[in-house]
This record gives structure tokens, sequence and C-alpha cells, in this order.
């Protein structure tokens, strides 16, 4: 009997865990992870010299509470190319972490990148997707 209450908590435990992560959107603007932790946007009309001394960018959702997330399956160069524009990301966000795994991002209503624009032009490229000889998992 104490071994099926054991094994209830744990899976209770288990079914808890996934709570912190979810599907969801997060909007606001593009800006190099340097001049976010120290409380400055990064400088208009300086995209391109703030593109080569950063090498992290961040989603900056509010600047008066410096709140940020990370997006941490898109390349340095997709996020570069939007500094200092408004984004909007679609995808499973870790509250906890302070990161997003994107699985769109938009700037306006226009989509610059999705998880199927990567896939679609690795198959291109290479003839197959990365990880496995069927695609990503």
């Amino acid at each position: 009997m104490k071994k099926f209450f054991g094994l209830m908590i744990i899976g209770l435990v288990l079914m808890m865990a996934p709570a912190m992560v979810m599907a969801a959107s997060i909007s606001g603007s593009v800006q190099g992870f340097q001049c976010v932790t120290q409380g400055k946007v990064c400088p208009v009309g300086m995209e391109d010299p703030v593109a080569a001394v950063e090498n992290v960018f961040v989603v900056l959702v509010d600047a008066a509470k410096g709140d940020y997330y990370f997006v941490t399956n898109v390349d340095r160069a997709v996020m570069a190319r939007h500094i200092n524009q408004t984004v909007k990301v679609d995808g499973t966000v870790n509250a906890k972490l302070k990161s997003i795994k994107a699985t769109d991002i938009f700037v306006g209503s226009k989509k610059v990148w999705s998880v199927n624009m990567e896939d679609d032009i690795y198959k291109d490229i290479f003839g197959e997707l990365p990880l496995s000889p069927k695609g990503r998992n």
C-alpha cells in the first residue's frame, strides 16, 4: 500500500513538472544581451556595429523591468537581422530559464523565420534533415 502511494505521489510530481514550460507567444524588441544587462537599448541607427560586438541577442519584453527572453534555437544571424525591431515569437516558453524555443518569428504580420522554413531550406541544400534519417524528432 505504501508503495502504491509513493508511486502515485511521484506520478503527480512528474505530471506537474511540465507546467513550467508552455506554448505561448512573446512580443518585444530584439536587443543585444550586453545592452540589456547594462540597462541600455541598442543604439538606433547603429545596428551593424552592435551586431558586430554582440554575441547573444534576446527579445526585450519590458525595458522598465529588464524582462527579456533568450530565443534558444534561432541563430544569432537571424536575430541580428532584426535588432531594434519589434518581433512576436511563438513557441515553447520556459519562464524559469527566461527562454523560448521558437516555432515562428514575425515582424509585423510578416513571418521572417520558422522551423518549417529552416527545414525546407536544409532539405533543398542537403536533401534530408539532420538528427535522424527521417528528419527532426
